[in-house]
Formats: structure tokens, sequence, C-alpha cells
């Protein structure tokens, strides 16, 4: 530790924060470590966030709380005796000019000090959300957890920790209360969850029962540095306005314990929402009446007589049954289903994201897809050779790898190089292997050039793509999802960069059957 602070002095200037601690405090100070790594230890394993022997991708951004969380973590391999293996993984977004660059130095050299590996990369977010248009914030939360996935599939790591408290659960509760919020809202920050859909991979929040202030005293005990982000002082966005502001005076004027009051009020919505999910589980089993690929029929009598709540979860369950995500499923979709429901008459009908939608017929309420969804694959899942030809005769067509070495001033000429079959992606970004199939409900990705991502299905009827022709597409995948709808989009993640080392050509072209 001491190798490390003189290390961190000439740092002081540009914001670390390093602790001494005295020598007459030290027993207390201990004390205090010791509780807290204990605590964390039975936290850990009652809430089944991580077990023992874990390999773990820690994400550090070089401040107080992931700092802590790093050192806390690796503290349990020596006081409690796990057996974690950690590899830490920092983002430079390049928003904060000199001060990102020094975040990242930062961060190496503590990974440096503690004898443990280190993935750094580096993005451009601010000239990325001005080409496509989006928010800074909305981007760089994305492209946080899509580096957090790729390191995690580089190392052979199932969880990521990152380092949210009670302090930012109590914040994003009041957050949504202020912009308009479900049950499932109020349930706040999860413990743990999958880091996007279908994948095996865990994002765990291994701090989130202790406060800011519990680990601000952890550091000073420990005498551990960290790096203050200037940003945090300000009162932009929302989210540090309500930190900022808000909370303090709600603090101050209405109730001294409303961080306390709103955790409270998270841990009993979640509460609700796993009994609610147990319960809608069973009942859901029940209601069925058939079931295929394209339709799901449920008892509408039956469901008539559940509480609305339970009916709201139940129509949640079949829309997501379909694979469909129901981060566009709003309110007013909801209470749509619910007046289908209580409508006694026959034959009327709603309609849900996705394309879905919702007919009631006498005591029956039918959830369909468009008739273009695919009920089958065309073909098998098939294996691209990386390098090399892959022949698909089914398709009546063969796809060609190419890999090339990049070198400088190549980039934008290959950007002006590909056609409708033949594009060019990065190759560092894809994680192997390849394989060709066809699209399956829903399946999501970011076109290129779009605002955000949609539903593959939304993408081909933006893009007035015949619905006869719909249920052939031809998809390149990697082990994150789609690379390439063929002949129509690659998925912005797969695009060249300045930073691109390695392109990758892909080229199709029609075979004789």
């Amino acid at each position: 530790m001491l190798a490390f602070r003189e290390l961190c002095r000439p740092l002081r200037s540009a914001g670390v924060h390093l602790v001494e601690t005295r020598l007459e405090s030290r027993v207390r100070l201990a004390a205090i470590i010791a509780v807290m790594i204990k605590s964390l230890a039975q936290e850990l394993l009652d809430q089944r966030i991580l077990n023992r022997n874990d390999l773990v991708v820690v994400a550090v951004s070089g401040g107080a709380d992931s700092m802590a969380l790093l050192h806390l973590l690796r503290e349990l391999n020596s006081t409690v005796n796990w057996e974690l293996r950690l590899h830490v993984a920092h983002l430079n977004h390049q928003l904060r000019i000199d001060d990102a660059d020094d975040d990242a130095a930062f961060v190496q050299a503590a990974c440096d000090d503690l004898s443990l590996s280190c993935t750094i990369e580096v993005r451009d977010i601010a000239a990325r959300a001005a080409e496509e248009g989006i928010g800074i914030e909305e981007l760089a939360r994305r492209e946080r957890y899509l580096f957090f996935e790729r390191v995690c599939l580089n190392v052979g790591a199932k969880t990521v920790a990152v380092a949210h408290h009670a302090d930012d659960n109590a914040e994003t509760i009041l957050h949504r209360i202020l912009r308009g919020t479900g049950l499932r809202g109020l349930a706040g920050i999860s413990r743990r969850r999958a880091i996007s859909p279908a994948s095996d991979i865990s994002v765990t929040r291994p701090l989130l029962n202790f406060t800011r202030q519990q680990i601000r005293e952890y550091l000073a005990s420990a005498g551990i540095a960290f790096r203050e982000d200037k940003t945090n002082e300000s009162n932009e966005p929302m989210r540090n306005r309500i930190r900022n502001v808000i909370l303090p005076a709600l603090t101050k004027d209405v109730n001294p314990q409303v961080r306390d009051a709103l955790t409270r009020l998270g841990s009993q919505a979640r509460w609700l929402e796993e009994f609610l999910g147990e319960t809608v589980q069973r009942t859901f089993d029940t209601l069925v009446v058939s079931r295929n690929d394209q339709t799901l029929t449920l008892n509408a009598g039956a469901m008539a007589k559940k509480s609305r709540i339970v009916q709201t979860e139940l129509v949640r369950l079949a829309y997501a049954s379909f694979g469909l995500g129901e981060q566009d499923l709003a309110f007013n979709h909801l209470v749509s289903a619910l007046d289908l429901i209580a409508d006694p008459a026959s034959g009327r009908q709603t309609q849900l994201p996705g394309g879905m939608t919702i007919e009631k017929r006498y005591h029956q309420l039918i959830f369909s897809l468009p008739s273009d969804q695919p009920r089958e694959a065309l073909a098998p899942q098939v294996a691209i050779h990386l390098p090399g030809k892959t022949s698909l005769p089914i398709r009546a067509m063969e796809i060609d790898c190419e890999i090339q070495e990049l070198a400088s001033g190549e980039i934008q000429k290959l950007r002006r190089t590909p056609g409708r079959l033949h594009e060019v992606v990065d190759l560092d970004v894809i994680r192997a292997p390849l394989v060709v199939r066809s699209r399956r409900v829903g399946d999501r990705f970011f076109p290129l050039g779009a605002p955000g991502s949609k539903s593959v299905a939304d993408f081909l009827a933006d893009e007035k793509v015949d619905p006869a022709l719909r249920p052939h597409i031809t998809m390149l995948c990697d082990q994150l999802g789609p690379i390439w709808l063929v002949g129509y989009r690659i998925d912005d993640r797969a695009k060249l960069t300045s930073l691109t080392k390695r392109a990758l050509h892909l080229k199709a072209r029609s075979i004789s059957q």
C-alpha cells in the first residue's frame, strides 16, 4: 500500500484523494474494515451474488465507489479465505479531456500495485453520440456494458461486479418516481441481472447494502486512494441534481432518513415483485389453452376474475414468452389489454409493440405475432469459416470471410468500398464463432446509422422488405447476436472506427442450387 501511495502523490493535484491514517486510531480502523468485510461476505453468500471461487470482472472507474469495491473483493481472499479471481475492466469515455486519460493511468497503476490483470479500452463517446444523434449518457452506458460483456467473454468470466450502493439505489428510486414509474421501477436497482437478453453473464452489485458514507469511511480507514470525478459537482444532469440538491433538501426539510425510507420502499416493492412473479407464473400455466410459435391462447374468462395487478403481470408474461423485450411495453399498452379482458364483447383487438396483436374471441384471449414471423428456422444454424469460404446450399449462397491488417489511412477507404453484399467490420469486436441462421422471434440489433436498437422484425418493416421475403432473411451472428443482416445492414457495434486494427471483409454471393 505504501508503494502505491507514493505512486499516487504526483496525482494529488489532479483530484486523487488519499487519506493517511493515524497510529493511535489503527485499532478502531481495523475493526471498521473487519466488520465491513465480514458483512460483505455474508451478504454475497446469503443473496447468492457471488461464490467463494468465482472469476469476476470488476468494473473500476478509479472513483471512490469502484476502488472500494475492488479492495473489498480482494480483501475477501485474505480475510475470510475466499478464492476470488479478479480481472479489472476500465472504459475510457474521453468525456473529461485530460482527466479521462489520468483516470485510466490511475486504474492501471492500481492494478499493477495489486498484481491484478486489467483491460482498458478507449471510446470517444461525445463524438459518437453527435454522429449517431443520441444522448451521451445513453450511449456511454450502452458502450460500457457492451465493453464489460466483451471482457467477460475474453477472460472466461460469468460475472461483472459494479459499485452501485444504497445511496445510488435511493437516487434511482426517487428519479423514477419523479419521471413516473410502475411497481418495477419502485424496486430500484437489482442486485443481479443478465447483462443482456439471453446472456449467461451477470451484472452483480455487491455494495448495494452499503451507504456512500460507509464506503468513504472504509476508504479512509484503509488508506485507499481514489480519484474524484469533478462532473459529480455539477447539478446537471437530473441524476446529479437529485443527489446534490433535491435529496439534501428533503433530508433537511422533510425527513432526515429519506434515503433509508426510499431504499425500504424499494425493498418492499422488490419483495412484492418477487411474490407476484411466483404467483403469476403458476397462474399463467393454468390459463394456457393452446400454444405454438405464432400464437398463444389464454382463458380470458379466468383472467377476468383475477385482480388487475395479476392481469397486468399475466399480459407481461405472455408478451415476454415470445422473446420480445419488455422495454417497449408501456403502461398504456397494458391498460388497453386490461380493457380488452374486461370487455364482454367478442372480436375486439389491441396492438402491442413488436407487431403483436391481442384479440378477444369469446372466452379466449389470443396473442398473435405477424404472419411473416418465421415458424421455424429455414435451415439449421451453420458455422462460418473465419477466415475462409462457407457454402450455404439451402440458401443458395456462399459467404467469404477475409481478414485484413490495417495500415494508417485505410479505414476511410474501406468505409466507401462495401456494397449491398460486401461489408467490412471490425474483427476485434466480434466474438467468434460466427454462425448463419434465420431470424428468430425477439431478435434485436442496432442498425448502423439508426438512433438506437430495434427488433429485426421492425427494421425489416421499416425497410419495406416484402413480407414474403422476411422469413428467408439471412443473419450472420456472433456470440452477442446479429452482426449483419445480409444484403441490408450491419450492427453498429461492428462498424469500423479510428481504433480498428483488423478488418473483416464479409462477401456474400449467390450460388447455383
